[in-house]
């Protein structure tokens, strides 16, 4: 196959093969976002449960509530009610299909990876006057988690977002050279051109203008995948949906810090158990609190609810 041989099949199956790259990045794009995105509702749910406790606390002195306590409640709350209770009861119209987007994005098994490594780390903070670096206990958490940080558990998130996201450039860059190829291949017919024929140098110089005309189409084609890759990008931007699900997560437990007068670790209590059954851990949950309710109003220790055998 000679050279200019390989720049017109060079020439001709360079937008095809832009186009399909370009399919291939915009599906990549979009499953790195919504795998984030799932994630992020998550911490959505962690924020509603907070804020609804937050709204039914009035402002004052509290005493012995503990940090630590406060949190695993409230997590193991937002687990619960937003996985297990939901999966048995099928109580919403699209529990089937969230059940198996769930599966499919790991996005339960990852949940419950970060309610125990936060719960981890915040049992051994100390309880000081000043708010302890939770951001950084919370970007750190969601960064070592194996099912945040991979698609379908398999393809790396920070690996192929790198590369979606070089790919606007990528495209122009491919468009000029596909325009330069073929220039360089309808050069090597100029060579042999005879100014004395007239008739045959006019074909030969329509011919590589057809070419030239047809090899700067991959440019244009090159800067169109490129824009269009770009508001892409744009539009399902997995950073920006990954900032807003650690400042609402991270605010949610400066909330409860705030709230708290010490961050004891109660030795008694059970771990955190995402196989546990979600009906008894939440009406033990509610026991406890009517509890502890009931014997801050008479003064009194509030007493732990029997566990169920």
């Amino acid at each position: 196959m000679s050279s200019r041989q390989f720049a017109e099949y060079f020439i001709l199956g360079l937008p095809y093969l832009m186009g399909l790259v370009f399919v291939a990045g915009m599906f990549c794009r979009y499953m790195i976002w919504y795998t984030t995105k799932r994630h992020e509702w998550f911490s959505a749910e962690f924020e509603k449960r907070v804020t609804r406790y937050i709204d039914a606390e009035k402002p004052g002195p509290v005493k012995n509530v503990s940090f630590y306590t406060l949190s695993k409640r409230l997590l193991e709350r937002t687990y619960y009610e937003s996985f297990a209770l939901r999966d048995r009861l099928k109580r919403r119209k699209g529990d089937k299909m969230m059940a198996l987007s769930d599966r499919i994005f790991l996005v339960k098994p990852g949940c419950a990876y970060m309610v125990r490594d936060i719960l981890n780390q915040l049992k051994f903070l100390k309880w000081t006057n000043d708010t302890p670096k939770l951001l950084q206990i919370t970007r750190s958490t969601f960064h070592k988690n194996p099912c945040f940080n991979r698609v379908f558990g398999l393809v790396p998130v920070a690996a192929a977002n790198d590369l979606v996201s070089l790919l606007p450039g990528l495209f122009v860059i491919t468009g000029i050279l596909g325009t330069f190829v073929g220039i360089a291949g309808g050069l090597q017919e100029l060579g042999g051109m005879n100014l004395q024929d007239l008739e045959n140098t006019k074909n030969i110089m329509d011919r590589f203008l057809q070419e030239i005309a047809f090899a700067m189409k991959t440019s244009i084609v090159g800067i169109v995948f490129s824009l269009g890759m770009h508001i892409w990008n744009t539009l399902f931007s997995p950073e920006r949906v990954f900032f807003s699900m650690v400042d609402r997560f991270e605010t949610s437990l400066d909330l409860l810090w705030y709230r708290a007068d010490n961050n004891e670790y109660p030795h008694g209590d059970k771990d955190f158990d995402e196989h546990r059954d979600p009906v008894e851990a939440l009406a033990e949950d509610a026991v406890n609190a009517e509890a502890k309710r009931y014997a801050h109003q008479r003064g009194a220790p509030a007493a732990e609810a029997p566990k169920a055998s």
